[in-house]
């Protein structure tokens, strides 16, 4: 779509940021399909080979950023497909399907939450899962189960949160039509039974139980309920609602309930039971709630992850949302007045995307960004450090080094980073003494 390339222009030559250089830059593994083969059988085999073929191709980070706009835009073809075939069925005749799909597509398309997983190169692990997850779901509802099937292998193949497809299917089943559960656990069973079969495959793939253990290890399966009713809470009320973008938000794991932990439960809740009461009366309304909680499941619900809440989390499930606002707007307005404001509202989110974007031109630019939204994060300052510090900017990283120690006196690798920059000044010769610890 033309208007994500406008959105997006500006990313096309960001460097790469943070996780990228771990998992592309400085990962042999990304740099050649021999040693890609080497390391299989691995995690995410699918995504780490467009990793292989973008790095081959010697167009550097900017060759990154082209592919990542390009699955963004075909993505959101993709979700414009989907909803215009499921809007009849809530109740929008087929001659206005179309327009109200195109609107939805747009919200999905244009919201600057995305930028986390289009614009952060690392983040099209979330782009390309989801670009198989649509395909499915749209070759599903055209009857080509098999064709289906494929691309739900390859989804999970790219990104493992994609096991809330047989999950988003039964919605589907359910969605403008009697509901059979025999009938319908039953042209979903091959969905299933792929999703057993990559749950035990993943047993037999260290990587699998070396992520299974660090989640476990990071908090309680209890705590980690609680903490996610925080999490879900800032998705919604934060990057969804456009007011904050954050790719390292300062949330704490939470031990205990407390007051306002229990009202914002009841109000997430509340939600919930919302999409369920009016799955008759507004099945659009119901869908759009049930798709976006859902679509939350795969990374704020039940398993512990060492960030609490990245807005690329919000990815598939803001399709729910701008589903709703779409037909909303269809229903409830004039459409002249309609279309304005659907126009209005994309051209706000556009210039959000645009100005987005600019955090991510340099290492530099997007820590400060997120220093000035998560400034009580130790992490955050060490990695703003570290980016200063490969800068040649030594005594604003000392700065920054400085104020993650003070956050957090136990920051081992601020406290070596800090160290190696001290080394650096006192010996004067130009060198990098010891490596630094990194982010």
């Amino acid at each position: 779509m033309g208007a994500v390339v406008v959105a997006y222009a500006n990313a096309l030559r960001g460097p790469f940021q943070f996780d990228d250089w771990n998992v592309i830059v400085n990962n042999p593994a990304a740099h050649s399909f021999a040693a890609w083969w080497q390391n299989m059988p691995g995690i995410r085999a699918l995504l780490k080979a467009t990793y292989v073929a973008n790095w081959t191709s010697g167009f550097g980070a900017t060759g990154f950023h082209v592919i990542n706009v390009v699955l963004h835009a075909a993505n959101a073809w993709l979700a414009f497909a989907m909803i215009r075939r499921l809007l009849p069925r809530v109740g929008v005749p087929v001659d206005a399907a179309p327009q109200v799909a195109f609107w939805a597509a747009l919200l999905f398309a244009l919201h600057p939450a995305q930028t986390e997983a289009v614009t952060y190169i690392s983040g099209r692990s979330v782009a390309l899962m989801a670009t198989f997850y649509l395909a499915a779901a749209l070759t599903y509802l055209q009857s080509r189960r098999a064709m289906s099937v494929v691309l739900f292998v390859c989804a999970l193949a790219a990104k493992e949160n994609a096991w809330t497809l047989p999950i988003a299917l039964l919605l589907v089943e359910a969605l403008g039509r009697p509901f059979g559960w025999r009938a319908t656990l039953r042209r979903t069973a091959p969905y299933w039974a792929v999703l057993g079969c990559a749950a035990a495959a993943s047993l037999l793939i260290p990587a699998y139980w070396r992520l299974l253990g660090t989640s476990l290890e990071t908090r309680t399966l209890g705590e980690n309920l609680l903490t996610q009713i925080d999490g879900q809470w800032y998705l919604i009320t934060r990057p969804l609602l456009g007011l904050v973008l954050n790719i390292d938000p300062d949330l704490a794991v939470r031990t205990a309930w407390a007051p306002e932990l229990a009202v914002k439960g009841a109000v997430l809740l509340t939600l919930f039971a919302i999409g369920l009461w009016q799955w008759r009366a507004k099945p659009w309304l119901g869908f759009g709630l049930l798709w976006f909680f859902v679509h939350l499941l795969a990374t704020n619900s039940f398993l512990p992850r060492t960030d609490v809440a990245n807005d690329r989390a919000l990815y598939l499930a803001s399709i729910g949302p701008a589903s709703i606002i779409a037909v909303a707007a269809w229903r409830f307005l004039p459409r002249s007045v309609s279309t304005i404001g659907v126009a209005v509202l994309t051209v706000v989110l556009g210039a959000g995307t645009l100005l987005r974007n600019r955090d991510y031109a340099s290492e530099i630019a997007l820590w400060e960004a997120t220093a000035a939204r998560s400034p009580d994060k130790g992490r955050v300052w060490n990695n703003l450090g570290f980016a200063r510090q490969q800068a040649g900017e030594s005594s604003r990283a000392r700065e920054a080094y400085e104020r993650a120690i003070e956050l957090d006196p136990q920051d081992y690798r601020a406290l070596v980073n800090l160290g190696t920059l001290e080394v650096e000044a006192a010996e004067r010769t130009g060198s990098h003494g010891e490596a630094p610890a990194g982010r």
